[in-house]
């Protein structure tokens, strides 16, 4: 089963990917450390040191709208930070 849902690219996991070798990727809820290493380094044949993960907790949100009051909520997610080995790397933009 996929544990990786998809890679993190923002502006701030760039900063840490040239100069620390870490890349992100959102993950399942259940996914472990052992799950999540095993899966980068089958997808992207790169040799993985140390993955750290975050659990964010879904945001109750509401605003004003012509239609009137509107509540929602914003979805919990699980990230993950994979740490490298030197001179591996990812390339997400290889396929486009």
């Amino acid at each position: 089963m996929a544990m990786i849902i998809k890679p993190l690219v923002t502006e701030k996991m760039t900063k840490t990917t040239d100069k620390f070798n870490r890349f992100g990727f959102i993950v399942r809820p259940e996914a472990n450390k052992l799950e999540i290493k095993k899966e980068v380094e089958a997808m992207y044949d790169v040799t993985v040191v140390d993955v750290n993960t975050m659990n964010y907790a879904g945001k109750s949100k509401s605003r004003y709208t012509k239609a009137g009051f509107v509540k929602g909520r914003t979805i919990a997610v699980k990230k993950a930070i994979v740490t490298l080995k030197d001179g591996d790397t990812i390339d997400f933009y290889s396929n486009i």
